[in-house]
């Protein structure tokens, strides 16, 4: 979900490895050891928790977490529970990264030191004080100074307990002060309205005969404003802080007056004094990303370059392979590429070509797309986008049927264990892979229509080059399928969203040993057994040294690399796309039936949704697709409870309130998505609720009145390929003005191949160049259109920087991402993204 800035659109995601933590502190009993998990949160607010390691001080998680982040925010931080069965789970130490350093460790595996966990130190929000000084003449006729302190209203605090009942403390700092106001409590609400006034004695009356205002320098200089946040607890252990901020008189300055936001701030020495090292470190490898995104018109050159790759010949000089050439790593262009070609309907073609450009510099049938090349990455991305839900109805029953089992499976007599029978074993293992190896056989009518076109391509540019080699169509097929698809998504299930987690050491060793038996039958290889360097493997493969397998696996890549043979079919089988606990609001349908909050258990599928108790029940209700005429956020002050939307059906709407902000964004997509194509979606929805006989966003009483607010834009129907071109087109533009000093020389190589017939220099020698004069042209275009849109980035944070104001809602003093922009742009006179 994009924020929009003056016609930008500003993207933020992150992509987080949580590895492990070590020399966590033993557990203050006999037992010493902890079971412990891992929390990621925006701010204060939980967006993702990793699966309990049980009885572990260095505890392995080995987890991978994505998503694109809803709304602005100031810290990222993880944080390291022990779970504790009677009581709440006590927190150990915690990693809180400010969002301006986000890119110190982009994409590095860093460790690092676990921080206390203190009340004081967890904040969030922001404040908005309004402060005035002025002249009073008293009762008596004398003259003083006083300070009007106005507390307007807050923003984003924290959440505690479940719970937000705000007030705020003033008090006026200085030299033998201790006056301190309050204001009123208000109660269930994160975002709470004051508007209240306290006024404070500032100066000793001042001589009659001045009549111009004044303050005398040496009092204000020791004076200061004080303004603390609390939430107010009926706990026996008193109101907890919530953020304050510390403003210093002087700020008034001439004029006397001073109105500003404020980022609230830990409070000082507020925590206990731990040693550090006693918490022990977690390893994190975090990519934060932020991509600003203009109006579509202004991609238009560069777009049109890279969507014209696959008719330029040779194609190594078209746009999109010189990408691949010059990043460091080939993954870094292909996602972005696929994503764009996959867009506009574009990748077959693109995809083909510069497969038969590979095939074609290939000696050995033996080695075809075993490289890591543009071409690979680019098909690996296309399978994991086009075939994610291929995948989900292929293995993930069977998946979750071994990670729930736990059948013993080891066949290393070495890592047997005693209690383990190595024939037993190998019966649990075997039946395992017939299994799995019968489903994906058996699948080959759900391949994606995209990835059977690719397969064809692939299988008839292969067959062309190596016509001795009757098996190279298959091999040029199972490279990709069972190779790079099948094989990792079992090996590593929670990659592909078959599991929420990684599997536990015992059922990973089973997957791991499935995965190498299915590629390997998928291989097609000669010699089976020579391709296990362990005994036992070779041995246990044994079982499937049969031409069965291999006949069953040719009619599988036959299948699938046919074109043509069939339009896209829309699955019978329901598959599930999404579930998980949310708090519904009852829909009461009984006139005078209890409208009251609960948890569920909700599920969707491509058929309904429904939502059940718990999991495992029978439905409670169950809403087919049809029937959903809109999803829409639903705004905060219906319920005063934030992350809610609302299901919209022809005969009412059913609001639900999400865990976390992600959590609303991720079901909110999913279920527009799902529905796009249903013929009665509405135009027009009510971001607030009826409730007491109105709509509260616009008063209208008739609670079946048509929508006030037009519904948000509409998305491609097809859920895997849901993608925003302009964005993609951004990244891409990123990527060739991080590497701008590679264009110059690739074309300084180009132009050193002009010149000079015979070999390459050596420092152009990583470079592809076909047609040196095509090559050039290409790369002259590129470097246009990426200055052109480098001078619009330029202009664009040059005009905001002149409009923004420091201590404004958007920009609170004590935003440091901010304070760190203005330092660049006093160093720096350009700007790069």
């Amino acid at each position: 979900m994009a924020v929009e800035e003056e016609g930008l659109r500003v993207f933020q995601s992150v992509k987080i490895k949580i590895g492990e933590a070590k020399n966590i502190p033993p557990y203050p009993g006999p037992n010493r050891m902890r079971d412990c998990y891992c929390t990621v949160n925006l701010d204060q607010e939980e967006v993702f928790r990793t699966k309990i390691i049980e009885k572990s001080l260095c505890p392995f998680y080995g987890e991978d977490f994505y998503c694109e982040i809803p709304r602005s925010f100031r810290h990222l931080s993880f944080y390291i529970f022990d779970r504790d069965v009677f009581r709440r789970d006590s927190s150990i130490g915690k990693v809180a990264v400010q969002k301006e350093d986000l890119q110190k460790y982009h994409g590095k595996d860093t460790w690092f030191p676990l921080q206390p966990v203190s009340a004081d130190s967890e904040v969030q929000g922001k404040v908005h004080l309004e402060l005035r000084l002025s002249e009073v003449i008293t009762d008596n006729g004398v003259i003083c100074h006083k300070l009007a302190t106005r507390v307007l209203e807050c923003q984003g605090l924290p959440i505690v307990n479940g719970q937000c009942d705000p007030y705020a403390a003033v008090s006026l700092l200085g030299p033998s002060r201790s006056e301190a106001r309050k204001t009123k409590v208000k109660r269930k609400t994160n975002n709470p309205q004051y508007d209240e006034i306290f006024y404070f004695e500032v100066t000793r009356p001042l001589s009659y005969t001045k009549r111009q205002f004044d303050v005398e320098e040496e009092d204000v200089d020791k004076l200061a404003l004080r303004v603390d946040l609390w939430n107010a607890s009926n706990l026996k252990f008193g109101d907890e802080f919530l953020g304050g901020v510390r403003v210093p008189l002087k700020v008034l300055g001439q004029a006397g007056v001073h109105d500003a936001w404020y980022f609230l701030q830990p409070r000082e020495n507020g925590g206990k004094s731990v040693k550090v090292e006693e918490l022990g470190s977690l390893r994190l490898n975090i990519v934060y990303t932020e991509d600003h995104v203009f109006p579509t018109e202004h991609y238009s050159p560069l777009r049109d370059l890279l969507l014209f790759s696959a008719n330029v010949e040779p194609v190594s000089s078209s746009t999109a392979y010189i990408l691949g050439e010059v990043c460091r790593e080939k993954q870094e262009a292909a996602i972005p590429l696929v994503r764009l070609f996959l867009h506009y309907g574009k990748i077959v073609p693109f995809l083909s070509s510069i497969a038969n450009n590979e095939v074609n510099r290939t000696q050995d049938p033996n080695t075809i797309f075993r490289g890591n090349s543009l071409t690979s990455k680019c098909i690996d991305e296309t399978m994991k986008l086009a075939g994610m839900h291929y995948l989900q109805v292929t293995l993930k029953p069977i998946i979750d049927e071994i990670c729930t089992e736990h059948k013993p499976c080891e066949i290393d007599p070495v890592k047997l264990k005693e209690s383990e029978n190595l024939e037993t074993n190998r019966e649990n293992l075997r039946q395992y892979v017939d299994h799995i190896f019968n489903v994906i056989t058996a699948s080959g009518v759900r391949c994606p229509t995209v990835m059977c076109d690719i397969f064809f391509s692939l299988r008839e540019s292969a067959a062309t080059r190596f016509q001795v080699d009757q098996d190279v169509r298959y091999t040029a097929v199972s490279s990709f399928i069972f190779l790079r698809f099948f094989a990792p998504a079992i090996l590593s299930p929670n990659l592909f969203q078959l599991r929420p987690h990684h599997p536990d050491p015992s059922t990973s060793r089973t997957l791991t040993l499935i995965s190498k038996t299915i590629q390997t039958l998928g291989s097609l290889a000669k010699s089976k057994s020579a391709n296990f360097k362990e005994t036992y493997m070779a041995a246990f493969y044994d079982y499937f040294n049969e031409q069965k397998y291999a006949d069953s696996v040719k009619n599988f890549l036959d299948l699938i690399s046919s074109s043509g043979r069939w339009d896209q079919k829309s699955i019978e089988t329901p598959i599930m796309l999404k579930e998980g606990f949310m708090i519904k609001r009852a829909q009461g349908r009984n006139r005078f039936g209890m409208k009251n909050f609960k948890k569920r258990w909700f599920r969707l599928t491509n058929h309904e949704f429904t939502y059940h108790k718990t999991k495992g029940d029978g439905a409670l209700c169950s809403i087919p697709i049809e029937n959903i005429l809109a999803v829409e956020r639903l705004e905060e002050e219906s319920f005063k409870m934030k992350n809610m939307f609302q299901v919209i059906q022809p005969e009412r709407a059913l609001y639900i309130q999400a865990n976390n902000c992600v959590e609303a964004r991720d079901w909110i997509d999913i279920l527009t998505k799902v529905s796009q194509c249903n013929r009665k979606r509405l135009s027009t929805y009510h971001p607030s609720a009826y409730l007491n006989g109105h709509w509260l966003c616009c008063k209208v009483s008739a609670d079946t009145a048509q929508g006030c607010t037009p519904c948000t834009g509409g998305l491609p129907a097809n859920i895997q390929l849901d993608v925003d071109g302009d964005r993609e087109t951004e990244r891409i533009y990123s990527l060739f003005s991080t590497y701008m000093s590679k264009l110059v020389k690739m074309q300084e190589a180009c132009g050193s191949k002009s010149v000079y017939d015979g070999p390459e220099q050596e420092e152009y020698s990583s470079f592809v160049i076909d047609d040196p004069q095509e090559t050039y042209k290409t790369l002259k275009l590129i470097v246009s259109a990426v200055q052109t849109l480098e001078q619009q980035h330029t202009k664009y944070k040059r005009d905001k920087f002149k409009k923004t104001k420091i201590g404004s809602q958007e920009h609170p003093i004590g935003d440091k991402s901010f304070q760190c922009y203005i330092r660049q742009q006093s160093e720096s006179s350009t700007y790069s993204i």
